[in-house]
């Protein structure tokens, strides 16, 4: 018997048809409706309760129990603090949907009448106030409101359910975690992979996204220069690590200035310079830390191996010997950029076109360079096409008010930060279950 290679067999699934129609339309809307005050309690209750990147016990339990409830199989502890859902309905793919956990060292000041008090220690012994800064409960709502949507109406799909709570995106480590852990060698490797995020700079309710990039590539870098100390009074008899990283610094900025195509989107930010202990003391050591975003992956390539270069060379130019050169380190919070996959985005285009209204579905507009560890479920060998969108979070008239003059719109990571919960979550759970039933269905 013949068996088709790996690439025709994702090529006849991203061909499929949905199983949708019209008429189903406002049946799966009012359903999510009468199941709202339900999500709306679990949604609190994750807001109320944040933990830090992978310090998720207690959400992992809670997300966990809602799944086991409804007849996943639950499997805890992958990737530290990540847990994996499972169900089967029947011969069919298998498709991954993905939220992550994790909150934000961040006091929260949004004034909601939920809002976080809580305090934990981070993974260095630190406490320190947590938030849900960045709409992380929202999206683990939404997986929950799925599922509950999804087994309710397990005779309209047929394949396996794969459903990630993922640990620690903030620091940008749970989703690899996850796979060095085994996530496609315990579990069946998944034909899809799908995720959200809510957006506070979003209209509530809409549906964004796009063919290609979604999210910038992350890196974070860190430069140890290395002198010889000396007094300060004396700096003939020493080398200056400060001087030498000042020189870094400047050089730095050459990169994306003068290497990169003006047409290609790149920044190089030197966050903290840390060396010194006294006025009149010429340090040994001067550190740096950096953030590196692009959009593509060889223009990441080509920026961290010229600030490689450029940190080696300036040490070499201040006469440092060749065993006291600057050392460049390339952090674990890494991350390629989030691609969606073209076939698979148009597919489920035309899907989420015919489902939702007019104008509630509209292309991404990406304003920044945010990053987002979703890219490792989809970035493997051979590769798993990805489809990752955005669900607005913000009333229309709050964007109103901001404009005639009245309070900005808190963006993420802000301690003002806060979504409207109950058109986001609707619209996530329709959007999730619609883009389901596309794939999975009979």
């Amino acid at each position: 018997m013949k068996t088709r290679s790996t690439k025709a067999v994702i090529a006849a699934l991203l061909m499929g048809t949905s199983t949708i129609s019209v008429a189903d339309d406002h049946a799966l809307s009012g359903a999510i409706a009468k199941d709202y005050d339900y999500l709306e309690n679990l949604f609190v209750d994750f807001h109320r309760n944040p933990e830090l990147s992978f310090r998720e016990n207690e959400t992992a339990q809670r997300l966990g129990s809602e799944l086991g409830a409804l007849g996943f199989e639950v499997t805890h502890g992958l990737g530290q603090t990540g847990l994996v859902a499972m169900m089967k309905n029947g011969d069919g793919p298998t498709l991954l949907i993905r939220a992550d956990m994790d909150g934000l060292p961040v006091k929260e000041n949004s004034g909601l009448s939920y809002m976080s008090t809580k305090r934990q220690t981070n993974t260095k012994g630190v406490e320190m106030p947590v938030m849900h800064a960045c709409g992380h409960d929202m999206h683990m709502t939404s997986l929950v409101g799925t599922a509950r949507q999804l087994v309710a109406m397990k005779d309209k799909w047929q394949g396996t359910l794969m459903l990630v709570g993922q640990p620690a995106e903030e620091v940008i480590g749970g989703a690899k975690a996850m796979l060095d852990d085994g996530l496609y060698d315990k579990f069946p490797r998944p034909d899809f992979a799908v995720a959200l995020h809510v957006a506070s700079q979003a209209p509530a309710g809409m549906i964004l996204y796009r063919p290609g990039i979604m999210y910038s590539s992350s890196d974070s870098v860190r430069i140890t220069v290395h002198g010889v100390g000396t007094h300060g009074a004396s700096p003939h008899l020493g080398k200056d690590p400060i001087v030498i990283g000042a020189q870094i610094v400047n050089a730095l900025q050459t990169l994306v200035a003068r290497e990169i195509s003006p047409l290609s989107p790149g920044v190089v930010t030197v966050g903290t310079f840390h060396a010194g202990t006294k006025n009149n003391i010429i340090s040994d050591t001067a550190e740096l830390t950096l953030t590196v975003r692009s959009n593509d992956e060889k223009v990441r390539h080509k920026l961290l191996q010229g600030i490689k270069r450029i940190a080696e060379n300036t040490g070499r130019v201040a006469g440092l010997p060749e065993d006291k050169l600057p050392t460049v380190i390339l952090s674990e919070e890494s991350t390629p950029t989030t691609m969606n996959d073209g076939a698979l985005t148009e597919r489920l285009d035309k899907t989420l076109r015919a489902h939702f209204p007019e104008g509630q579905v509209k292309a991404y507009d990406q304003k920044n360079m945010g990053a987002e560890d979703f890219a490792y479920f989809s970035q493997v060998d051979p590769a798993v096409p990805g489809f990752y969108f955005i669900v607005g979070g913000t009333p229309r008239a709050a964007f109103e008010a901001e404009a005639s003059g009245g309070p900005a719109v808190p963006g993420h990571h802000s301690p003002l930060f806060k979504i409207s919960p109950e058109p986001s979550i609707k619209a996530g759970v329709e959007a999730m279950t619609v883009i389901t039933l596309d794939l999975l269905g009979k």
